[in-house]
């Protein structure tokens, strides 16, 4: 006999639990309310980031724009459409500012950007040691930046400072440092690097940590030197890291204040050491013309744009 077949009524429902659709929210163990609140958590935090960065960079940026064209008399704006460009471009300082600016930039990558990446290379040789002699080159960037320029303002004191006393030892007569147009800006550019110099070193010591061994011995063997290794391997190995610290130096440079600001007053002497920054500040704090001030500052900013847009597609272009 063969056994009896079970046929299913079809009024009697499935009460076998349904596995649920790909996608499809948990209801019931509350899966859709635990993705609700980490969406809304994760938004939350980005609006408020965005609402930071709004308040404090892009609306400084579009504030400036509109006083770039706009003159305030005892509380009365007024559109002054290019009046405020023409009044910057006619001031005598205005050519003097520029040029020492570009000065101290030429002058800063010199040593700015030299500097760091030569400091970063010896400390590299180093087997034993490296992490003192990393927080010894890191300790002037922890350093107020008030007390850093202070500290070499008595340092270049015509009479007591340290370095013309080094000086007379080898009979060199004392130097007017900050007070001689011609040594003051180079004077603030020596300050700014050494002020500035530790976090750069440690940029590029860690990219120097990260080109491989093999590629120096390969070149001990074809017989290069320490400079053809430097030059062949080295460079092309944190090329990228070289690039990217270049265009942030140049940015950086660029809007220098607080080091001629402390040193020589600003303006330095016979303006050697007035910067594009110190124009902007002298403009909206000493002569009360916002309208001025915003308007070189956009220039500033319009420059320093173009200037890493143009990087940006140069070094685009060359990674195609």
């Amino acid at each position: 006999m063969s056994a009896p077949t079970l046929t299913k009524d079809p009024a009697v429902k499935d009460r076998r639990p349904r596995r649920p659709r790909a996608g499809a929210p948990h209801l019931t163990d509350g899966g859709f309310g635990k993705s609700l609140r980490r969406n809304l958590t994760a938004h939350g935090f980005l609006i408020g980031a965005v609402i930071c960065f709004a308040f404090f960079s892009w609306y400084p940026i579009v504030r400036e724009f509109l006083l770039a064209f706009q003159k305030t008399e005892d509380g009365d704006v007024s559109w002054v459409g290019w009046d405020n460009f023409v009044t910057v471009w006619n001031d005598p300082a205005f050519g003097q500012a520029w040029r020492n600016t570009l000065w101290f930039t030429v002058l800063a990558l010199l040593l700015g950007f030299v500097v760091p990446f030569v400091t970063a290379l010896v400390i590299n040789e180093f087997r034993h040691g490296q992490g003192y002699l990393r927080l010894l080159v890191y300790l002037p960037v922890m350093l107020p930046p008030t007390a850093s320029v202070l500290l070499f303002k008595y340092l270049y004191d015509p009479g007591y400072g340290m370095f013309n006393e080094v000086l007379g030892v080898f009979g060199v007569p004392a130097q007017q440092w900050l007070q001689d147009p011609d040594t003051a800006m180079l004077s603030v550019v020596v300050a700014s690097t050494w002020m500035n110099m530790g976090g750069a070193t440690l940029i590029y010591l860690a990219a120097l940590q990260g080109v491989p061994g093999e590629l120096y011995e390969a070149a001990e063997l074809d017989g290069a030197g320490l400079f053809r290794k430097v030059w062949h391997v080295t460079v092309p190995q944190t090329r990228l890291i070289l690039l990217l610290m270049l265009l942030m130096q140049i940015i950086a440079t660029m809007q220098v204040f607080i080091e001629p600001f402390l040193l020589t007053g600003g303006a330095g002497p016979e303006g050697s050491t007035t910067t594009v920054v110190y124009l902007i500040y002298q403009y909206a704090f000493n002569f009360n013309n916002y309208g001025a001030a915003a308007a070189l500052g956009l220039l500033l900013l319009v420059l320093l744009a173009g200037f890493s847009a143009a990087y940006t597609r140069f070094n685009r272009d060359e990674q195609d």
